[in-house]
C-alpha cells in the first residue's frame, strides 16, 4: 500500500473554507473592519461585551473561529493572554501580521474549531466565540464538548451572537420568509460578494449555514457540563442587518428608530465550568 487514504472533507467544510479564504483580503481592506483605525489603537469590542465578561487582565483567553484576529487582538489590548484559532490559513496569516504590526502578544493557529483541544494541548481561563460564528457549524454537540474540555475548572465561556430570530426575515425587509425551526437542514447560498462589500467580485460563493435556536444553544452547552450565569437578549446589533435600522447615538450599534417595535437582534451568554472537586475532602 502507498499509504492510508484520509477521509474526504464534507462538502460544506470545503465550500465554506474556500469562501472564507477568498474573502479575507476583502474584509481586511474594508471600512467595516477598519484595520487602519485598529492599528491606531481602536478596539473591535462592544461595550456590552466588556461589561458582561468582566476583567480579563492576566487571564488566558481562547477565541474560536477568530477570522483574521481583530476581536482576538482587542481582548489582548484589554490585558488578556490571547490565542485565536480559525480554519482559514489566509485569515491566520493576516492575524499574525496584525499582531506583529501592533506589537501585541498573541498566538494564532490554523485549525478547525472541533480540533482546537487536540491541536493546542492546553486549557484556558476564558473561551470566547464572537458574532456570526456558530451558524457555520452543522452540529453544536461536538462544539459544546470541545468548549467544556478547553476550559479550566472554574473557567468562563462567553458568546455574543446575532439572534437567530432575525434569520426568519427577508435579507433586507421585515418579511417572514424562512422557518426558525429548520430541523437541522442547511441553508445553501451562492450569492456573490460579501457583507462588507456586496458588489465585490468573488468566485467561491457556495456556502452552507445552519440556524440554531437559542434554546438549542443553551441546552447543548448545559448538557456538555457548563453552568449558565447570564443570558441577555439585545434590541441592537453591530451590523445594519435591515434597511430600517439606524446607527445609535450612544455607540457603534444599530437600532430600529423610535416608535418601531423592538425585536431581539442579538443575544449573549455567559457560562462557567464547575470548579474541580476535591475527592479527598
Amino acid at each position: 500500500m502507498n499509504g492510508t487514504l484520509l477521509p474526504m472533507e464534507p462538502e460544506h467544510l470545503q465550500a465554506n473554507r474556500a469562501m472564507w479564504d477568498e474573502r479575507v483580503p476583502i474584509h481586511a481592506e474594508s471600512d467595516l473592519y477598519d484595520v487602519p483605525g485598529f492599528l491606531d489603537g481602536s478596539s473591535r469590542l462592544c461595550d456590552f461585551e466588556v461589561t458582561e465578561l468582566g476583567p480579563v487582565e492576566g487571564r488566558s483567553l481562547l477565541h474560536l473561529q477568530c477570522h483574521f484576529g481583530l476581536d482576538t487582538l482587542s481582548w489582548a489590548r484589554a490585558g488578556a493572554d490571547v490565542t485565536g484559532v480559525d480554519f482559514s490559513e489566509p485569515a491566520i496569516r493576516v492575524a499574525r501580521d496584525l499582531a506583529g504590526r501592533t506589537g501585541l502578544d498573541a498566538c494564532f493557529e490554523v485549525c478547525d474549531v472541533h480540533e482546537a483541544g487536540s491541536r493546542l494541548g492546553r486549557r484556558f481561563d476564558i473561551v470566547y466565540t464572537g458574532r456570526g460564528a456558530i451558524c457555520w457549524l452543522p452540529d453544536l454537540r461536538n462544539w459544546a464538548a470541545e468548549i467544556a474540555d478547553l476550559l479550566e475548572p472554574g473557567g468562563r465561556f462567553y458568546m455574543p451572537e446575532f439572534h437567530p430570530f432575525t434569520d426568519v426575515f427577508h435579507d433586507e425587509r421585515l418579511e417572514v420568509t424562512e422557518s426558525y425551526f429548520d430541523g437541522g437542514r442547511p441553508y445553501r447560498d451562492e450569492t456573490p460578494g460579501t457583507y462588507t462589500d456586496p458588489d465585490a467580485e468573488t468566485r467561491h460563493n457556495l456556502n452552507f449555514t445552519w440556524t440554531h435556536p437559542v434554546s438549542e444553544v443553551i441546552t447543548t452547552l448545559v448538557r456538555a457540563g457548563l453552568v449558565l450565569d447570564s443570558f441577555h437578549e439585545h434590541d441592537f446589533t453591530v451590523f445594519p442587518r435591515f434597511t430600517a435600522l439606524r446607527k445609535a447615538d450612544d455607540g457603534d450599534v444599530h437600532r430600529f428608530p423610535e416608535g418601531h417595535p423592538r425585536l431581539p437582534l442579538m443575544y449573549s451568554i455567559l457560562m462557567h465550568k464547575p470548579p474541580a472537586t476535591d475527592d479527598s475532602a
